[in-house]
């Protein structure tokens, strides 16, 4: 029997859809679906595999894992939580494997980013001066070099309150720790952090670790090439 590999027969678009809406189409078989979970996915979920890992090459790695390993098995999702919480367990399991498997990557050779995109400007258009550009990619490389430093147990906390504005019981939840061991890990990681990065970048730091443009593409068309592998053997 031919999967169902449409949503649900209809002309709406998959951006449209709730996250409920689009696993169970994915769980039909829709790649359409299941990109658009992983993109809509992938900046929250680079993070928490970042917070474990000490690249941005590794991070990569294991969400890649993760996503194969989740929908590969996403019959395995009965909806007692939301997709994203499921999923963001299987990210955290995998970021420990890979630490306990000693992986370490040098080199982070996937698509560039930091160089910042040329951009034509039109008249009368607000274009920010190459100066200001320049600085907040600087202070974006100091934040992510000092927050590199931080012990995972504190980075990964840090990372989910300060750039997804997680609240502390939804780290708790998710990390499956007590609350109040989120509180003591965030005042350490701050306390950690040197006062004068934390004035200067405060209300700023959805910049940290983005995950979005080619790099996001090019994993979810990677992921979605290999799920389709998998069902085709």
């Amino acid at each position: 029997m031919t999967r169902q590999t449409d949503l649900y027969h209809t002309t709406q678009s998959a951006t449209d859809l709730p996250e409920a809406d689009l696993v169970t189409a994915a769980k039909q078989g829709s790649e359409e679906a299941t990109g658009e979970l992983i993109r809509r996915l992938n900046p929250r979920l680079f993070r928490v595999a970042r917070g474990i890992v000490d690249s941005d090459s590794e991070a990569e790695e294991v969400l890649q894992e993760a996503y194969l390993s989740a929908f590969s098995k996403l019959d395995g999702f009965l909806g007692h939580a939301r997709f994203s919480t499921w999923i963001t367990r299987i990210v955290i399991n995998a970021a420990h494997m890979h630490l306990r498997r000693g992986h370490h990557v040098e080199f982070y050779d996937t698509v560039d980013e930091t160089c910042p995109p040329n951009v034509l400007s039109f008249p009368g258009q607000m274009t920010e001066l190459p100066e200001a550009a320049l600085g907040r990619t600087q202070l974006r490389g100091l934040l992510e070099a000092a927050i590199s430093e931080l012990p995972p147990e504190f980075r990964l906390p840090f990372l989910l309150r300060e750039t997804e504005g997680m609240s502390v019981s939804a780290i708790a939840s998710a990390l499956q720790i007590n609350p109040i061991t989120v509180k003591t890990r965030l005042f350490r990681a701050r306390r950690r952090l040197r006062s004068r990065i934390e004035q200067k970048v405060r209300g700023g730091f959805e910049v940290i670790f983005p995950f979005g443009g080619k790099r996001c593409a090019i994993l979810t068309d990677r992921v979605l090439s290999q799920l389709k592998a998998q069902r085709d053997t």
